[in-house]
This record gives structure tokens, C-alpha cells and sequence, in this order.
């Protein structure tokens, strides 16, 4: 059902269900990507009447949401979006009367007109007006399972009734349901997080960061445990602490137990002391203990800017055991940089530390040779009492993206990575910053005849003028 291309130019109907343009390219004329959609913006209108699409929010350079009107776009294709080149750069800003698809309509529980049963959305379909607006007059929904067959007092007939017999998912009129403007509590997000599924952890933050605070907690609901801790490493402080606290503590702590143990100590560091050592307790003795360890050192220090999980082997181990480590594409590309070579045990902290093992050189040397006679043993290791400005330092006068931290008796206790010293180098609320920082702009005379003029005497929105 989804369109090829924007046929309402020709005057043949179209369809395009919103849910599969979730990070679709945006081209200008030219060719040139601008950025990719993130969502869909319309306004409800009183009654039963469809919605009216008024846009789409386009994330472009720096994870800035921007608007784009509907009325701009010009192919839309099932892997491309070209609009007409005209972009004003103003960050996007929801106002009172708009509704994101994709963020808020997607997963609602709403109800059949013609039974009163109440069905989830999968997903709403837009179609083009001879005057080249665009509606959304179609809603794909499935029977919520579990709930009972005359839910309502009334048992429908046809397609209806077949809906609740097989909970199937069917398209029906926007008219044939009722509920989108209610507030709903318990949302769910699963629409929502499989509309963004191949977006990396920091793009999703993004997304995640602009929702409400009801949205949030019900996206983190949703999320599976690895998922979640990876966009918690890249949300600012306070949607952090926002999104745990809404958490149940033993939910928290498998989270906590989740994400890179640096991070996780950074996080844990901003909670009372009272409501760490409970999401410390809770956690797995083996997860918990490492976070423990970085928790006693100070925030700018070497030793609170580690992780304790760098890839370590023992010196017997051949050059293809190193590479297969640093192959793991869940790995930190700082930290598959080096490997360190110690002494066991491996998990830290380790046996005796003999030195590092660059990745260049494992590249260089045949599979069987060990890497404890390709160490570099001239590169003094760091200290974790050491300061921030002293590990840039390190890292900058040698070329290196990541440094083993090794205790007085030589033992590794973690490294310090390029990307935490960046982290705590700039300002505290960098993460927030870039999210909502966007340069002045100019009003846009059509965005704002779109989206201004909306609000009847009613209180509702505005038809468009004729």
C-alpha cells in the first residue's frame, strides 16, 4: 500500500502509510541529501473529520529537528523524500495544536465506532487532496488481545467482527474509530521503537530526548534492557536521572547492570546516596563491583574517566586470538584500538600489566605470533589519581585514542578512552546543547500561513483558507 511516487501531481489517488517514512533520506533537487524524516506533524480536527498533515519534522545536520511543509514535498518514493530545496533551519517546536504520528499516535489504544471495541494502531495512511493537501483518512489497528469478544456490550458484524474473532490487523476509515484526542496513560511505544530500529543509539536518543516526559517513560518502558542502557549513554543528565527514576529499582539496576561501567558510575554518581547503594544491591555482584570501584575515584581523575572492560589477553595468546577480540562489533572503536597484555586473572584488576598491543601492529604480524613479543613496553601507563588535563595531554603527545590505567603494583585497572576525555573536556551540558541549539532564522511566511493560522474561535483548529 505504500506509494512509488507522489501520483496526486497527476491527479490518480496515493497512499502513503507515515510509519514507513521513519528515516527515509531527504533530498533537495540537486541530488543532495539534507537529512532524514523523523516524523510527521498533523492537526486534528473537531469531530470526525481527518487530520491534516501539515509537515514533516526532518532531522538534519547535528540532530536538528527542522519543518519541512507538506507542501514542499514533491516525491515521495518508498527510500527518498525530495522536497523543493527551500529549508529554513529554525529548530522544529511542537505547538499546543500539533500531533506527532510516529512519537504519539502510533500504539494508541483506541475504539471502533461501529462496536465500541477498542483496537491498537499500527499505523495511519495519509492520502492527497485534489487540492494538494494532504489527510490522514486511513488507520491500520489489531484487536488488543485479551480482551473479550462483546468488550462494549455490542457485537459487530463483518470485517469487525472478524477483527476480534482472529485479532487480525485491517484498514479502516478515520471516521470508524474514535479516542486519538484522549490523553492516554500507558502507552505503548513498540510502533514507535520499530519505526526507529535501525537508528544508532545517539540518533534515537535524539528522538527520545524531544518527547514529552509521558512519552519517555513509556519509550523506556518499551525498550529492551541493552537497547535502553546504549540511548541512556547518549541522553543528557537530566533525561537520564528522568528516565530512571521512572524505572522500577530491579528494572534500574538490570540497565545499570547493562551499560559500560563507566557510564554507569557517572550516572549512579548523580543519584542520593541512599538510592545508589539500593541500585548497587540489586545489581549482579560481578556488574556491581566494578562500578564500585569507579565510584571511589574522582569525576576529572584517570581513574574516574575509565571503563574497567578493556580487551585484555594473556601473553600466550597469538596475534589471530587478538584480532578475533577487537572484531566484536559491539566493542567501543576506542577501545578496539589496543589491547593490553597482562598476566591473569584478566578481568580487572588484572595480573601484572606487560604493555599494550596496538592494532596496526596485530594487523601487521602473522596469525600465530604471540602478542607478548610485539608488546610496546616504552609507553608509561597512566595513574588513576592523574588529572583530566594531564590524560589529554598523554593522549595528545602520543597519537592514542585510548591508555591503560595501571595501579602502583602494576596491576590494569581500565582505560581511558578518547570519547570520555571529550565527554568531560567539554561543558557539562554539552549532550543538551547540541540537541537544542540551532541558529536564528527568519520567520517562514509559508510554514507559518501552515501551522499559524490553525486555532477556529472554537478553541479547535482552523480549516486552511480557501
Amino acid at each position: 500500500m505504500f506509494v512509488g511516487s507522489l501520483r496526486a501531481m497527476t491527479g490518480v489517488p496515493a497512499r502513503v502509510f507515515i510509519a514507513r517514512l521513519a528515516g527515509i533520506a531527504v533530498f533537495d533537487p540537486a541530488g543532495d541529501q539534507v537529512g532524514r524524516v523523523r516524523d510527521v506533524v498533523v492537526a486534528l480536527r473537531l469531530g470526525t473529520r481527518p487530520p491534516r498533515v501539515l509537515g514533516l519534522v526532518v532531522e538534519v545536520s547535528a540532530r536538528r529537528p527542522v519543518f519541512v511543509p507538506i507542501t514542499r514535498v514533491t516525491v515521495i518514493e518508498a527510500d527518498a523524500i525530495v522536497f523543493d530545496g527551500r529549508l529554513n533551519v529554525r529548530r522544529f517546536q511542537q505547538r499546543e495544536a500539533e500531533t506527532l504520528v510516529i512519537a504519539e499516535m502510533l500504539d494508541r489504544t483506541v475504539r471502533l465506532a461501529e462496536t465500541d471495541e477498542p483496537v491498537a494502531v499500527v499505523d495511519v495512511a495519509m492520502e492527497p487532496t485534489r487540492t494538494r493537501d494532504w489527510l490522514v483518512n486511513k488507520v491500520a489497528v489489531r484487536r488488543i488481545r485479551g480482551r473479550g469478544a462483546r468488550e462494549g456490550g455490542r457485537a459487530g458484524r463483518g470485517r469487525a467482527a472478524r477483527l476480534r474473532k482472529y485479532g487480525e490487523t485491517m484498514v479502516v476509515d478515520w471516521e470508524a474509530t474514535h479516542g486519538f484526542s484522549a490523553v492516554e496513560h500507558g502507552q505503548g511505544a513498540a510502533g514507535l521503537i520499530a519505526a526507529f530500529d535501525r537508528m544508532k543509539p545517539a540518533d534515537l536518543a535524539g528522538v527520545v530526548h524531544e518527547l514529552s516526559a509521558k512519552r519517555r517513560g513509556e519509550v523506556a518502558a518499551a525498550l529492551d534492557d541493552e537497547r535502553l542502557a546504549d540511548v541512556l549513554e547518549e541522553l543528557p543528565q537530566d533525561d537520564q536521572i528522568e528516565i530512571l527514576n521512572r524505572l522500577e529499582a530491579e528494572r534500574a539496576a538490570d540497565v545499570l547492570e547493562a551499560m559500560d561501567p563507566d557510564d554507569a558510575a557517572d550516572l549512579l554518581g548523580e543519584l542520593s546516596t541512599e538510592q545508589r547503594e539500593r541500585l548497587l544491591t540489586l545489581m549482579e555482584p560481578q556488574d556491581a563491583a566494578p562500578v564500585r570501584r569507579l565510584l571511589t575515584y574522582a569525576d576529572d581523575s584517570a581513574g574516574g574517566l575509565m571503563t574497567s572492560d578493556p580487551v585484555v589477553v594473556p601473553p600466550d595468546a597469538s596475534v589471530a586470538e587478538a584480532l578475533a577480540q577487537i572484531r566484536n562489533p559491539d566493542l567501543n572503536p576506542a577501545l578496539a584500538a589496543q589491547v593490553y597484555v597482562c598476566r591473569p586473572p584478566s578481568a580487572t584488576p588484572t595480573g601484572r600489566y606487560l604493555g599494550t598491543v596496538h592494532f596496526q601492529r596485530l594487523l601487521r604480524e602473522p596469525p600465530r605470533t604471540l602478542v607478548s613479543g610485539i608488546v610496546d613496553s616504552g609507553l608509561d601507563p597512566l595513574r588513576p589519581t592523574m588529572s583530566l588535563q594531564t590524560v589529554a595531554t598523554y593522549l595528545a603527545a602520543y597519537n592514542l585514542v585510548a591508555g591503560a590505567v595501571v595501579d602502583e603494583n602494576g596491576h590494569l585497572l581500565g582505560s581511558v578512552t578518547i570519547d570520555d576525555v571529550l565527554d568531560h573536556l567539554l561543558p557539562a551540558d554539552w549532550r543538551e546543547s547540541a540537541m537544542e541549539a540551532a541558529p536564528e532564522h527568519a520567520a517562514d511566511p509559508e510554514e507559518e500561513a501552515l501551522r499559524g493560522a490553525r486555532t477556529g474561535p472554537d478553541g479547535g483548529p482552523a480549516e486552511p483558507p480557501a
